[in-house]
């Protein structure tokens, strides 16, 4: 009797799982969201600003900063790059059960702003976080007019 108890157990929480997943997928920033990033995207990002420059935090853990490439094209910058392999050597034996860590070539492309001055932009890659300033053009910063 404790077996079958324990198989309507196991069975009744297989069951709760599927609910809870079922129920996840349309709850908003969901992976079933609309508003959500689709699977495997990486890596993530922040974007935020201020008056002076455009911050954008780029989380690549595992990506050295030589396999990143940044580039600017027609107002978009563009982050791209490869996240090698850094798991354990698998063999035809090995029975892998989860593998949720990114790996391969990926590319992030980052609308600007009209006000942003892409000749001076500057990056830098530590410990995994690639943080990219690019600044605003003087021109555009608000600023204070004397009146005579």
């Amino acid at each position: 009797m404790n077996g079958a108890l324990n198989l309507y157990g196991d069975l009744f929480a297989e069951l709760n799982r599927l609910q809870e997943n079922f129920e996840q997928s349309f709850r908003p920033g969901s992976a079933g969201s609309i508003r959500a990033l689709p699977r495997h995207t990486f890596p993530v990002i922040n974007v935020g600003s201020t008056a002076d420059a455009i911050e954008v935090l780029a989380l690549a853990p595992g990506v050295e900063p030589s396999e990143l490439q940044i580039t600017i094209d027609k107002g978009l910058l563009v982050i791209a790059g490869e996240r090698r392999n850094d798991g354990p050597a698998r063999g035809e034996n090995t029975a892998v059960y989860a593998q949720e860590r990114f790996k391969g070539s990926f590319r992030r492309v980052i609308s600007l702003p009209d006000d942003a001055d892409v000749g001076r932009i500057n990056a830098v890659c530590r410990d995994g976080m690639l943080q990219v300033t690019v600044p605003r053009r003087e021109a555009s910063k608000p600023r204070q007019i004397s009146v005579n």
